[in-house]
Parts: C-alpha cells; structure tokens; sequence
C-alpha cells in the first residue's frame, strides 16, 4: 500500500507539560488508524499536527505530494444564518465544477447524509446532525485521509453505526480519536495508544483493538520485569558505591558512570509504569432487601406537539440493569427524570419502594460549580472524605481519581470535560444507593476509566438505570435493554445484537414496501407526481438526463485530450487530465446512482 502521511520522531509539549514525545507512525492507503491515550495525551493535539495547523517542537510529517486530508473536529461549529445547503457548497473549495455540477454534489450528499431539509439553518441543528454535517462537508472535498476526532459525540446508536458502516466502506484513508472500543474493533485495521508509559511514546499494531489489548499486555508484562530486572542490578551497584572503591581507577569512575546510568534507567522506567494507574470507582448500594423498587405503568409523555412514548410499562427489580436506547432526541433523559421523581408523566403512574434511595448521574453536570476549586468540590465539608464509614484526607481522596495534590488548588472550570466526569463520579460514590440512574456516564472518559467504571457497575449489588451510546458497556452490564423508537412505540430487546438485528430487519422490510412494480413492455403513460418526491427532488429527476449527457460529454472530451500525443510528452498535463477523467467517470456513476434512487422513489406504489 502507498504511504500517505510518514510522522517521525513527532514531540509535542506546551510550556513545562509534555505532551508526547518520540512518536513515530505511518499513514497508508486504505488504513483506517484507531487513536487512543488517556485524557491530556495530546491525541487532538497530533490530529492538529498531521493537519499542518500546528507544528510538532521535534520531527516532520511528510505528506504526499498533493495530498487531500479532511478534518473533522470534536466540536462542531457553523455560522448562523447560513443553511445546510450554503455550508456544503462553500466547502467544496477544491473542486473546478461548474456552479451547476456543485449544487447536483449538494444535492446527492444531502440525500446520502439524508438530510431531512437542505434549507434548514446549520446553527440550529441538533449535536447528531451537526456530527454528520461536518462529516460531509469533509466527505464532499473527496479526501484521500479523513481525520475524525472523537466523531461518535453526540450520534445516537443509529448515528454510530451509520459512521461505523461509512468508514468501513470508504474508499479513502483514515484516522480516527475515539473512546468508543465496539468501534475500534470492528473498523479499525491498526490501533495506536499515545501513553508516556511507553518509551516511544506510542504503541501501535496492526489489527482490531482486542488485538491490541492483547499486544499491550504482553508489551507491558515486559515493561515491568525489565523494572524488576533493574531494580536488582541497581542495588548491587548501589552497594558497590557505598562500599566505595579503594582506588580511583578509570574502570571504577567508568563503573559509577554505568551506575549513575542505571538508576537514571530506572527511575524513567518506573515513571513509565505507574503511567499506567488507573481511577478508583467504587459505588455503595444501601444494602436494602425490598424486591420490587420501582414500578411505572401506562407512562405517556410529549415534547410540545411531539409525542415521546406512550402506554409504557417498566418496572425494576432489585438486581435489575436495564439499558435505554433512542435516537437523539427520542426522549430517554426525560424517561429517567420520570422514573426518578423529578418529572411528572402527561398520563401513568410511578410507584417508588418508601425510603427508596436513588442517586443520579446527570448528562450535563450541571451540579458541578465550575467557581469552586478541585479541593472544594472532592471534599465540601473540609479536608475530610466521609467514605463507607471512614474518613480519608482530601488528597489520598484526590489520588484515588488521577488527581496530583498540585491540582487541589485549581478551579473546576479549569479541568478538562474528563476530569469534571471523575469529579462527579467522586461525588456520588459517597453516597448509599438503592437505584444508580447514570445519563450518558462515559462521555469525555479514557478507556481506562471506563474499564474501571464497567468493572464497578458490574460489581455494584443495587439496580441499575443506564443511557448510554457505549454499546460494549451495554452489552456488558445490562440484562435487558428498552428501545424508545418511532411514533411513540417501545420495545424490550436481550441485548444491543438483538436491537441491531431488528435494525436492520426493518431497514430491509422498508425497501422492500417501496420497490417498484415491474414495468410493462409497452410506454407506460406519464407517471403522476409521487407524494414521496420533494419539490426539490421533482425538480432534480426532471433534468437529471440532461445533466448525465453533460457529465458523459465531459468524459469524452477528457479523453479526447488524454488521446493528444502532446499531453503524454509532458506529465504534469497528463496527470492533470487523467484525474480530471477519473472524477468525471465517478461523477457520471454517482449520477446514474443518483437518477436510480429518484425513479425508485417516484414509482412508489401508493
């Protein structure tokens, strides 16, 4: 495969904080790279490298020449006033197209993308649809490496496993940041950790991340006996020093130099090893007995005009651990704010045990005071931690979630989203709960903090409530999942491979309901206007025939410029022409594709 992006011997650091440092890795055709380190790494910092928005302090990113790298970033941003359909068209800054040509890529992406209202105003879009927005204004610039940071924020499961499918079937490369572990195994073909627990500053392999894990352990296994082996050598040297040497030769200086070395050697390695310390999340249930906790029935709730769920019945158990599912939007916080008494249905009841004692972990933290110092919001009431009957000092409570005593001091606003989540983790854990109710607990953690709060869930004796878009957390934890879908419906499902299964049933019956009847042999009469046509749509499939003869009378005369014996003697005119023919070829199939997909629409059987 042709190399791409060659990055060596990239450092990165600001001020006295080092990022990373000696990281060398590649970029090759078709590679879809899966990014992952802990919190302040520096992963969306090495994105900005490749990009050339940032300059590494040691190193070079060799790129080939001409290279096309789109860049998706982790926060979604678009001007206001300006619409969908505006925002695609000035992004194509790399095309020669005619306006005409644009507006028809415009208009093929949206349907892809199925972009319910080109006209819409970008700014007003949800988190999800902002996340595909911006994937397409990089998809429309026909990169050869997409650069994705964090792109499973704010999709819906449906949302992530439409971003799974299109990265597994692009024709380009790409690089991809995530936490989101289903993803890295199922679409990544090589996984890179950037970690200063290694000495190259990064671990890379090629294949999945189950693979990795493997890799990793095995690296690390080795990591920690070169430590022991050290540490034993170290301390016969150190013996040997202190007994002093009789006499000053140069093999003895030479022999305190090698010494001296060790230690140093030892001491980074070390360093290395405790990189790899992990938070500390243990969850207290209250120990009560009750079977039945929590009963809903008949629970029927709207959002304006727009009906949510209705005739729903949930009832948790003590030990139960049930997962919601739903698209943005669909109404799953609104569902837990239900179910934990801080809303009130439009039409059911909620039964709750007497002294039922529920602690919720809110989506968007808004408990956390961002004015108030780490040291203030770990321990509100002094130096103090009151914790399963034991009182810890503030900076051992402090350690148990990564925290360094430096830190104490500074504003909660300050840290970074995964360390607010820690923060907030912190704070729950100290209290007793019969229900944990978590919305959205894994958004801005590390994979290693998310292991250790799987591996506390899993562990936790009490009933569980869990929204999430982690489906490996799903699968792991929950004995039972709850859709919340279309039209108000729900449904209970074993697990995220059953949801999924249904899925994709549904998609299917739904092609199925609008493939078009067989045509007659003779001319049929003019088919009415189909109801599932937009006017815009109508409008596309009118003058989608004289749009493909120019497409195909573009070909042809690329080629016939291609078959000038003038354009073969110099070669930057004949690579010009010969990607000019490629793009017009595939714009022609994308056309054809394109007039398939009206003409099934159009020929819909009412």
């Amino acid at each position: 495969m042709a190399l791409l992006l060659n990055c060596e011997n990239l450092s990165k650091s600001y001020g006295l904080h080092t990022l990373f440092k000696g990281v060398t890795f590649g970029v090759e055709d078709g590679m879809r790279l899966g990014i992952i380190g802990p919190n302040g790494a520096g992963k969306s910092t090495l994105l900005r490298l490749l990009t050339g928005e940032e300059t590494p302090d040691t190193g070079n990113v060799v790129a080939k020449r001409g290279l096309r790298v789109a860049y998706v970033r982790q926060v979604d941003r678009f001007p206001d006033g300006v619409t969908i359909e505006r925002v695609l068209l000035d992004a194509q800054t790399h095309t020669s197209a005619d306006a005409h040509e644009r507006q028809l890529q415009v208009e093929v992406l949206c349907g892809k993308m199925e972009f319910p209202d080109p006209t819409q105003l970008a700014a007003s879009l949800s988190g999800g649809w902002k996340k595909r927005l911006a994937l397409a204004c990089a998809l429309i610039t026909d990169p050869e490496v997409l650069l994705l940071d964090e792109p499973t924020n704010h999709l819906d499961l449906a949302g992530i496993c439409w971003l799974e499918q299109l990265l597994l079937a692009a024709p380009f490369a790409s690089v991809f940041v995530s936490h989101d572990r289903y993803l890295l195994e199922r679409a990544a073909t090589r996984v890179m950790e950037i970690s200063r627990a290694y000495p190259a500053g990064a671990f890379c392999i090629d294949g999945c991340y189950s693979d990795f894990l493997v890799k990793r352990e095995e690296a690390m296994q080795g990591q920690l006996s070169q430590q022991l082996a050290l540490e034993s050598t170290v301390r016969r040297e150190v013996a040997w020093l202190q007994r002093g040497a009789r006499a000053r030769t140069t093999k003895a200086k030479g022999r305190i130099e090698d010494a001296e070395q060790l230690i140093t050697t030892l001491a980074e390695t070390k360093f290395r090893n405790e990189q790899d310390r992990t938070v500390q999340i243990d969850f207290t249930a209250s120990g009560r007995r009750t079977k039945k906790l929590l009963i809903a029935t008949g629970l029927q709730k709207t959002l304006g005009e727009r009906l949510l769920f209705r005739r729903l019945n949930v009832e948790l158990l003590a030990g139960t651990r049930l997962g919601i599912l739903g698209a943005n939007g669909s109404g799953k916080t609104t569902l837990l704010r239900l179910l934990g008494g801080q809303l009130a249905p439009d039409q059911g009841t909620v039964w709750q045990a007497e002294g039922l004692r529920i602690v919720y972990f809110a989506q968007h933290r808004h408990e956390l005071d961002p004015r108030l110092t780490l040291r203030q919001a770990l321990a509100p009431t002094g130096d103090q931690v009151e914790y399963r009957g034991q009182y810890l000092h503030v900076t051992a409570w402090a350690k148990r979630f990564l925290f360094t005593p430096e830190q104490l001091p500074l504003p909660v606003g300050e840290l970074s989203g995964g360390e607010q989540a820690r923060i907030y983790l912190a704070g729950l854990m100290r209290q007793p709960a019969d229900v944990l109710i978590l919305d959205e607990p894994t958004n801005d953690l590390d994979i290693p903090s998310l292991e250790v709060l799987e591996a506390s869930l899993a562990d936790f004796p009490g009933t569980l409530l869990l929204v999430t878009h982690d489906r490996y957390m799903l699968d792991r934890l929950c004995t039972e999942l709850l859709a919340l879908e279309e039209n108000g419906e729900t449904a209970y499902y074993a697990d995220f491979t059953q949801w999924e299964r249904a899925q994709a049933e549904r998609t299917q019956t739904e092609k199925k309901a609008i493939r078009p009847a067989a045509k007659p042999t003779a001319s049929p009469p003019a088919a009415k206007p189909a109801k599932k046509l937009t006017w815009r749509e109508e409008r596309e499939l009118a003058s989608m025939e004289s749009t493909i003869l120019a497409a195909e009378a573009h070909v042809s005369a690329t080629m016939e410029l291609l078959a000038d014996p003038t354009v073969h003697a110099d070669h930057q005119r004949l690579h010009t022409y010969s990607q000019q023919l490629h793009d017009a070829e595939e714009q022609v199939k994308v056309l054809y594709a394109r007039w398939a997909e009206l003409e099934d629409k159009a020929n819909l059987v009412s």
